[in-house]
């Protein structure tokens, strides 16, 4: 099984040899950029200065301290629910609930979600608004049909998203589609 830490602490040791300048020449060069969001920043370092995706996507979520390496993971949950989106975490609950009980997968919470990984990533949660909750799945050559639409633009890590609006959603059919998603994964 891959570890995402272990991905991470190699890149940022070949990103010298990679890109010509290390991390924390990137991190300053990235905070003259002007992004305050990390997909601007991604694409500033693509466009600009032509990093490959991975890498610019370890800059933004290293200069934003976006990332799970660069908090703790209690504070970033702490944050990613607090105030009016405090009212969507019963319904990551129970998904997290769900994710838990599969085989070797892991949770990597970031700045605005929650990915779900076993050799890959496979799934996340996001609390998008005060009243709604965007649980992304990867589940390629599925067609969406009913709630299980696709991604579309909302967010390119996933092929699918299911918009829930409170834990009684979450419901077998739910779980069946993150259980197919965690089986490919």
């Amino acid at each position: 099984m891959a570890d995402p830490q272990a991905e991470t602490a190699a890149m940022i040791a070949n990103l010298k040899a990679k890109t010509g300048q290390s991390l924390d020449e990137w991190l300053a060069l990235a905070r003259t950029s002007g992004q305050v969001k990390h997909g601007g920043l991604v694409s500033w370092l693509k466009a600009e200065h032509g990093l490959g995706h991975g890498y610019a996507n370890l800059v933004a979520h290293k200069t934003f301290a976006s990332d799970a390496g660069s908090s703790d993971d209690a504070a970033l949950m702490e944050a990613m629910f607090a105030g009016p989106k405090a009212a969507m975490r019963p319904a990551y609950d129970r998904i997290a609930g769900i994710v838990s009980g599969l085989e070797g997968a892991q949770f990597a919470p970031k700045k605005g979600y929650v990915s779900f990984r076993r050799n890959k990533q496979f799934g996340l949660a996001q609390p998008s608004t005060k009243d709604r909750l965007d649980l992304g799945l990867s589940l390629k050559g599925v067609q969406p049909s009913g709630r299980l639409e696709a991604a579309g633009s909302w967010n390119a890590m996933v092929t699918h998203r299911v918009r829930i609006a409170s834990a009684d959603e979450i419901d077998a059919e739910v779980e069946g589609w993150i259980r197919q998603a965690w089986a490919a994964a």
